[in-house]
């Protein structure tokens, strides 16, 4: 399908349809953005239930990625992190992020965007005589 060279927005459907077309995954998920509302200090007095809750979406299912993000430098950490999430909607994933100790105490506030995987790849090695994985 030609898109016009001033064609500002594409629908999602006609997006995923020629994602399909072209034999790429086209699989939704849900990316959060979070960010410190008031420095580390709050942050770090609520990382300990924020990790038991990221771990029990892992556990559930629901966690496809997630970790910090460093300055544009690579030298630092200011509080910022993401995870990729599976949920059927936006509403859902928006609750999911509501969820997180880290935004229900008001230490982090948070963004959604519905994001789709087209191109990529996941590397395992599986090592037989320990039975340890390597992701690469």
């Amino acid at each position: 399908m030609p898109l016009s060279p001033d064609k500002k927005q594409m629908p999602v459907d006609e997006v995923v349809a020629l994602s399909r077309d072209h034999g790429y995954l086209a699989k939704q998920l849900y990316v959060v953005f979070t960010s410190p509302t008031n420095g580390l200090g709050p942050v770090f007095e609520n990382i300990k239930v924020h990790l038991e809750h990221q771990e029990k979406l892992e556990r559930d299912g629901i966690m496809f990625l997630a970790g910090p993000n460093w300055t544009d430098d690579e030298k630092y950490w200011e509080g910022e992190g993401m995870f990729v999430i599976r949920a059927n909607s936006l509403l859902e994933a928006t609750a999911i992020a509501e969820s997180d100790p880290m935004h229900k105490c008001g230490a982090r506030k948070f963004r959604v965007r519905p994001w789709m995987i087209n191109e990529g790849s996941l590397n395992v090695r599986l090592t037989c005589a320990t039975g340890k994985f390597t992701l690469a």
